[in-house]
């Protein structure tokens, strides 16, 4: 659970720098850069291992894993720069109930009714960080246009962990920089603006950010089940509540505490009912 956490660190650090990106770029320009500077940082990595280290064992999967992921990514992309970075982070908690559901269907793991319990607890805790915004002007069309998001990155993340069992996470994170670039290349192109230098630099960041947190994940998945890892998750909660604060200057609401409290709660118990086991 621990490359979990790491993982959702990472990946909250780099949303809050690339909701700058989108408010300075179009969002699609921004999301094909991010992934270009995420095969850059693996470069060097591919340098010294050599080409062959990094050749799939299923292919097709990682094209089909880089679709799903480009597709989420999207529609996440377009909304960030209109929603807080709290309220981002809490409607992507709707995507670990998609993934307890994709991983007793399709994955065939065996769901406990702690884990369950846990998923729901946490996303009790959502809806209360979500509540003030559901029910007035708040997140309004573009919360919606994140939440359809969630089954898509739910998707992403099942075909992640199907692919443990042919590739290593390199293999796997290298593919996905380079096959959500290419999807990502022709919405890209429509829209291009020319980066600055800072741009660049700062993209280099997120691809650094994006790229690490990928393969902290992505180990996590190789390691154990994929459902077991999903209240983990619920902790992003509050490191985006810290980066709102520091990079925006928007302080958390009484209900985001209040909900983040409930998901760090739920988060607890399953560790500790996981460590027990």
């Amino acid at each position: 659970m621990l490359w979990m956490a790491a993982g959702g660190l990472a990946l909250c650090t780099m949303n809050a720098v690339m909701r700058l990106m989108t408010l300075e770029l179009n969002p699609m320009v921004a999301f094909f850069l991010r992934y270009v500077m995420g095969l850059v940082v693996m470069m060097p990595m591919l340098m010294r291992d050599g080409l062959a280290a990094y050749r799939p064992n299923n292919a097709r999967g990682q094209f089909w894993r880089g679709a799903v992921h480009a597709s989420a990514l999207s529609l996440f992309f377009l909304a960030l720069p209109h929603i807080p970075l709290a309220d981002v982070t809490a409607i992507g908690f709707t995507t670990p109930i998609f993934v307890l559901i994709g991983a007793a269907v399709l994955l065939r793991e065996k769901v406990s009714g702690a884990r369950w319990l846990a998923a729901l607890i946490g996303f009790s805790g959502v809806l209360i960080v979500l509540a003030p915004h559901l029910s007035g002007s708040g997140a309004g069309w573009w919360g919606l246009v994140m939440l359809a998001a969630s089954p898509f990155f739910a998707g992403s993340f099942l075909i992640n962990k199907h692919l443990t069992r042919f590739d290593s996470p390199s293999v796997i994170v290298f593919w996905q920089n380079v096959s959500v670039m290419l999807f990502a290349l022709p919405l890209a192109l429509v829209y291009w603006q020319n980066p600055t230098a800072i741009q660049w630099a700062t993209f280099l960041l997120c691809g650094l950010l994006g790229t690490g947190a990928h393969l902290c994940m992505t180990r996590a998945f190789s390691m154990g089940d994929i459902s077991a890892m999903q209240p983990v998750r619920f902790v992003d909660l509050i490191w985006a509540s810290l980066l709102g604060l520091a990079i925006f200057g928007t302080s958390p609401s009484a209900t985001a505490l209040l909900g983040g409290a409930v998901i760090v709660a739920s988060t607890i118990w399953i560790a500790r009912r996981e460590s027990s086991r």
